[in-house]
């Protein structure tokens, strides 16, 4: 008997229970699959939401930003004087995201940031109660560690790519997690660095979530 594997269903079951989307999430969508740009998707973004929910965050940084779909995803958990720093190397898409946030009535929490994600959260005190790291898959590492004394005990660093990213090998990634040294390209290396890294930070504790390309979410603990 043929049978549905089981990551299909959950993302099924994650779409069906995420929450409602509206008209600038689905213009977002659409813009997403006639031009082939990689989003989280609704069922990922959903849990984004659901995460900021849970840890009650005021701000959120993001690695990466793209034309804002996270960001729009993580915006009703926020409150209205909270703050969500978007940034972004790509000018044009900056500008995308601007105009989607505000067209959603949430450009007042957000902060845009043209220019190197890592280089700009070093502008701010932090704390940030939630981060994205949605950068350079080899710089995942470098994002975390220049963020992470800013996220606070009950904070949530969540990492997109973790099975999928475009030239991403993931049996380079489990076998380089093992100790074996293979052949392995640099965004495979990056995540695989990135995986080791956080697995090691005593403290923070870090899981997987089956969604999407693989997301991993990792908590401060102390």
């Amino acid at each position: 008997m043929d049978e549905t594997p089981l990551p299909t269903v959950t993302e099924q079951f994650a779409r069906t229970l995420a929450p409602a989307s509206d008209a600038v999430i689905e213009e977002m969508d659409a813009k997403a699959d006639r031009e082939g740009f990689p989003t989280v998707g609704p069922a990922v973004g959903g849990w984004l939401r659901l995460v900021a929910r849970m840890v009650d965050a005021d701000r959120v940084f993001e690695f990466g930003s793209g034309f804002g779909y996270s960001a729009y995803w993580m915006a009703p958990a926020v409150p209205d004087d909270g703050q969500i720093v978007l940034t972004e190397i790509d000018a044009d898409e900056l500008e995308e995201a601007r105009e989607f946030l505000d067209r959603g009535g949430f450009a007042d929490q957000a902060v845009f940031e043209h220019g190197d994600a890592i280089e700009t959260v070093e502008n701010y005190g932090g704390p940030f109660d939630v981060v994205l790291i949605d950068n350079e898959k080899h710089r995942y590492a470098e994002a975390f560690e220049a963020v992470r004394e800013k996220v606070p005990v009950g904070g949530a660093v969540v990492a997109d790519n973790m099975i999928e990213a475009g030239s991403l090998e993931f049996e380079a990634v489990q076998a380089l997690l093992d100790g074996t040294d293979v052949d392995a390209n640099e965004t495979s290396r990056g995540i695989a660095a990135y995986l080791e890294c956080v697995s090691d930070d005593p403290e923070f504790e870090t899981g997987l979530l089956p969604l999407g390309e693989g997301v991993a979410v990792s908590v401060r603990m102390e």
